[in-house]
């Protein structure tokens, strides 16, 4: 089995996900969760999200940012 490693550093890494188009229209953006504590690590990308003043859900092994300030409701 190959080894993945990272390919970036984690600043060019938050660089690339959060320049996403969908960051720049509010929409969602969906990482797995153990993709994004191998290149950056859990807490660091809580922090980022965090600090952006987005929301963050987990999922199904799945995070998930809704890349908009707003006021969140669950529904169901």
């Amino acid at each position: 089995m190959q080894s993945l490693t990272r390919q970036s550093t984690p600043e060019a890494w938050i660089d690339l996900i959060f320049s996403a188009q969908a960051v720049a229209r509010g929409a969602v953006v969906r990482r797995k969760a153990t993709w994004v504590a191998r290149e950056i690590g859990r807490d660091r990308f809580i922090a980022e999200v965090r600090q952006r003043g987005f929301h963050l859900v987990e999922t199904g092994g799945q995070l998930i940012v809704i890349c908009n300030p707003g006021g969140l409701r669950v529904i169901c």
